[in-house]
């Protein structure tokens, strides 16, 4: 079973980034995914000025460093989500 986890990466400038540089990193990343293969998936990733957050599938945290020792990005923090809440928890 995969795990959701979301991943801080610490990347100078990244927010500064042009949409040609967000289409290589995504090629860089989908490109070691392949390598490491089902049992990780990338979601999403949330830009900001020196940072990424990201949203992976994962089986394991040690997929989640083998994608950023194989993609070059960083994986500064790895945290597994444990649940997730938004307004219409309030109603459950």
């Amino acid at each position: 079973m995969l795990k959701k986890y979301i991943i801080e990466r610490e990347v100078p400038g990244i927010g500064n980034n042009t949409p040609e540089g967000f289409c290589a990193i995504a090629r860089t990343s989908n490109g070691a995914l392949q390598k490491i293969g089902p049992d990780i998936q990338w979601l999403e990733s949330f830009v900001v000025d020196e940072k990424t957050y990201c949203v992976y599938l994962a089986s394991d945290e040690e997929n989640i460093r083998q994608h950023a020792k194989l993609s070059g990005f960083p994986a500064t923090r790895i945290r597994e989500v444990k649940a997730i809440i938004d307004p219409s928890t309030e109603l459950a």
